[in-house]
């Protein structure tokens, strides 16, 4: 074919789209059926993977498997190799596929518009390949000329640059034992310690040089040992989905479908899970459908309109952190974020998804002042639609994989969170329990001498707690913006620092609840956390270091091991208060029950400096108790000096099981009996 004819063909080609679309809008051309069609004479071939169910349910937000449709596929079509593209840009008038392979030639290989209304633009290309760095060229409404990145693409260039790569996420998995078992380590009857990680900064190859960091292969290498050596049960990692500003930490996405390349491509990230998993440890994704910033290739305007967001911008601009919010009113955007989250369960095999600010999902009224937003139509501050799809989102996820976990972050009161939709709740399995981590570390900061007048707050956690299945949350967003590390909330002098550190650590592995613990907390670093650099690991040549983190990885193992600390986590029957009394000395005690009396825990907190001997506690139905956790110990670079032998309880009263037992209480120090 000569280069005339063939730009001719093409030319026609254009025409024939855009003359298409527009006797579309017009109601003028029946429904588009599915069509593997195959003119070899153009440059794009006529080519569809869509079936008009798959369109009718795209539509109507109930297509969640669409990362099998849209993005790029790497297929055969008639003999020939290449790669079939799919975008859906309702507003777009033209629509292309630009990369090296064509030399970025916007008029090359133009997509197809389906002419049934879906907005969907497609076409399979013949001999691109796998590695082709590629955009969407889009003449959008008004005539605007855009090229974006590839909503559903698996890959992308790595940072600053802005191009989906062709390639696909699958992987010969090798963590069916996990898989099989995971049911068990997932309940909410099961001890579940989570470790939060930022992937670019836990460790570094060059702790000077901010721009190289470990693959996912050497993070497993060093992540994997390290979790298990500490006794997590789970790995929490801040957003992976591809992001342009390191600074966001990831909760500014452009690729949500893709695992960022600043460490590898979408099978080094699943080798990375595939090994925790092999160690038998967990893997939660923080996920992000409340917004999107509004990078020139990311989803913003995307076809030269609001596609993804609100066209409102009392509900599509997100004032706290200049994005724009996802139009879950919209069926194609339901779908596509549902698709969304089943994607990284399906082909990553995570084992739950934390969802980032459930809160500003739900509230029109979301930072947001009188007159700047508008009441639902009851005159409620709820968005209705976006109540709908959080709905919807937990339901299908427990279907289709119900040995997962579903977080919310929900900073309010707004009930029901982890409450099944049938029982009229949203349907997470989880909630961060934020109530609770404000109380405690409002009381931890202050100087011992006066905790007793907060001692209703510190305590006030129970009188809510089995309102929802709480995950206790000592998080990455408290040590940074100036909010100190963890170590510089407690008062004192060194000594006291990290002994009210480690009371603090073990008052959250024995409070009912699951656990959640940023990097770096665990040793104590004396740096707030910082996305630029690695933790401080040289603190671990230092003695209150390696004692704080021996005493977190005894405190995990003595949650993984004593049924009191987790099968009735989120049951009354689970937790009691044996002495409130004493607010002045600021010591208390409560009970961890467990199904089996005799696995009973003890739990004495003593938050002073001060040493009691011989304090007297009663208890009911066990007359010998030992201790098994003593966070003073001299290993956890505690004093040493206060030390219990076996403790027998004399009869208190004759008739009941009720016992007096005395007990050494060692400084600033908890205790745990059994």
């Amino acid at each position: 074919m000569s280069k005339s004819t063939k730009k001719n063909i093409e030319s026609k080609h254009t025409e024939q789209n855009l003359v298409g679309i527009a006797a579309l809008r017009a109601g003028l051309l029946p429904p588009y059926e599915t069509v593997q069609f195959v003119d070899t004479q153009r440059s794009v071939w006529n080519y569809s993977l869509f079936t008009e169910s798959d369109i009718q349910n795209f539509q109507n937000g109930t297509h969640y498997s669409l990362y099998h449709l849209f993005g790029n596929k790497q297929i055969q079509v008639g003999g020939v190799k290449g790669t079939y593209f799919a975008v859906w840009a309702p507003n777009a008038t033209y629509v292309s596929v630009i990369g090296y392979f064509n030399e970025w030639n916007k008029s090359a290989h133009p997509l197809l518009v389906r002419l049934d209304h879906s907005g969907i633009w497609e076409g399979f290309i013949p001999h691109v390949q796998a590695g082709e760095a590629y955009k969407y060229h889009i003449v959008g409404f008004q005539g605007i000329e855009l090229d974006k990145g590839d909503p559903f693409a698996h890959y992308w260039e790595k940072r600053p640059y802005t191009a989906s790569i062709a390639w696909q996420a699958d992987y010969d998995w090798t963590d069916a034992d996990w898989m099989q078992s995971r049911k068990e380590k997932n309940s909410l009857h099961a001890p579940i310690s989570v470790y939060e990680m930022h992937l670019a900064s836990w460790m570094r190859p060059d702790k000077n040089n901010e721009e190289i960091y470990n693959t996912y292969h050497q993070i497993a290498e060093q992540l994997v040992p390290y979790l298990v050596k500490m006794g997590f049960t789970h790995v929490e990692f801040m957003p992976v989905m591809e992001h342009p500003f390191d600074g966001s930490w990831g909760y500014q996405g452009t690729g949500y479908f893709a695992p960022t390349s600043r460490f590898g491509n979408p099978q080094d990230f699943a080798y990375l899970i595939n090994a925790l998993h092999q160690a038998g440890i967990g893997v939660f994704l923080d996920w992000v459908p409340s917004h999107f910033p509004y990078d020139a290739h990311g989803l913003f305007m995307f076809d030269g309109t609001h596609t993804y967001e609100y066209a409102d911008m009392r509900k599509g601009y997100h004032p706290d952190w200049s994005s724009y919010i996802f139009n879950y009113k919209r069926g194609e955007v339901k779908s596509f974020l549902i698709s969304n989250a089943r994607f990284w369960c399906d082909l990553f095999h995570v084992d739950g998804l934390r969802v980032d600010a459930v809160s500003s999902i739900l509230r029109l009224d979301y930072s947001r002042n009188e007159g700047q937003w508008e009441p639902n139509e009851f005159g409620g501050n709820g968005n209705l639609e976006a109540i709908a799809f959080v709905k919807d989102l937990n339901e299908t996820l427990y279907r289709d994989f119900p040995d997962i976990q579903t977080i919310a972050e929900e900073a309010t009161d707004w009930p029901k969170i982890s409450k099944p939709t049938f029982e009229g709740g949203l349907g997470f399995g989880m909630k961060w329990m934020m109530g609770w981590m404000h109380d405690t570390l409002d009381y931890f900061k202050i100087d011992p001498i006066f905790r007793s007048a907060l001692q209703d707050k510190f305590t006030f956690s129970m009188m809510y707690f089995f309102d929802e299945n709480f995950m206790l949350p000592l998080s990455h967003d408290e040590v940074v913006h100036g909010k100190s590390p963890m170590i510089y909330k407690m008062p004192g002098d060194e000594w006291q620092k990290f002994a009210n550190l480690r009371i603090l650590y073990a008052y959250m592995f024995t409070h009912p609840g699951t656990k959640l613990l940023f990097m770096g907390n665990e040793f104590g670093v004396t740096n707030e956390w910082n996305y630029k650099s690695e933790l401080q690991w040289e603190l671990l040549q230092f003695p209150p270091h390696v004692g704080l983190q021996k005493c977190v990885q005894q405190l995990n193992h003595l949650y993984k091991t004593e049924p009191a600390l987790y099968e009735l986590q989120f049951s009354p029957q689970g937790f009691e208060w044996v002495d409130l009394n004493h607010r002045s000395e600021c010591v208390l005690v409560f009970k961890r029950k467990a199904k089996i009396p005799a696995n009973d825990l003890l739990v004495i907190l003593n938050m002073t400096p001060i040493v009691h001997n011989n304090w007297e506690i009663h208890v009911y139905g066990k007359f010998e108790w030992k201790v098994i956790l003593n966070t003073d110990a001299a290993e956890y670079y505690g004093s040493g000096q206060v030390q219990n032998s076996l403790i027998i309880g004399e009869k208190v009263y004759i008739e009941e099981e009720w016992y007096r037992i005395r007990v050494n209480l060692p400084p600033l120090s908890a205790l745990v009996l059994k």
